[in-house]
């Protein structure tokens, strides 16, 4: 798994194509020739972009869930909904799908964030919005989420 570090303002044209910055493009040069996939994401109004090796890992679990099971394939069906196979071309744009841009409610400033190894493709103001603070208390989902975490003895948790 590689690790995808920062938090990138852009433009989008009005094709959807989206330019991406020098330092992000470097960090995915290892997965430019597998391409990408950009799916909805699950829990907020923003896309994700996952690199080919990551997406095949996620496949790899969800087929693992017994599709015998109803609530397994809703599960399937909802998180495969609108997924695209997609590039990044020899400029170094990335075009996002119509479809997809009017999912994530993207107009022309966009911010590309990484989320450990995968980015989330936010319209601007919507990503402000959602780390504004103002729906959670980030002290106490931080204890919540990392608070029992100490899997080594490196004195950080």
């Amino acid at each position: 798994m590689n690790t995808i570090i920062g938090t990138y303002e852009c433009k989008v044209d009005a094709k959807g194509r989206v330019l991406l910055p020098a330092p992000l493009k470097k960090q995915l040069t290892d997965s430019l020739n597998d391409g990408f996939v950009l799916k909805r994401s699950v829990f907020q109004p923003c896309l994700e972009l996952y690199p080919m090796a990551e997406w095949n890992l996620m496949m790899q679990k969800i087929n693992k869930l017994n599709r015998f099971v109803k609530k397994n394939n809703d599960f399937i069906r909802r998180f495969t909904a609108g997924v695209k196979v997609v590039e990044i071309d020899n400029l170094g744009r990335l075009l996002i799908p119509k479809d997809l841009v009017a999912f994530g409610n993207i107009s022309k400033d966009l911010v590309l964030s990484s989320a450990v190894n995968i980015v989330e493709v936010w319209d601007k103001d919507l990503y402000e919005k959602s780390i504004s603070g103002d729906d959670v208390d980030f002290a106490d989902l931080a204890e919540d989420v990392m608070g029992n975490i100490n899997d080594d003895d490196n004195g950080i948790s």
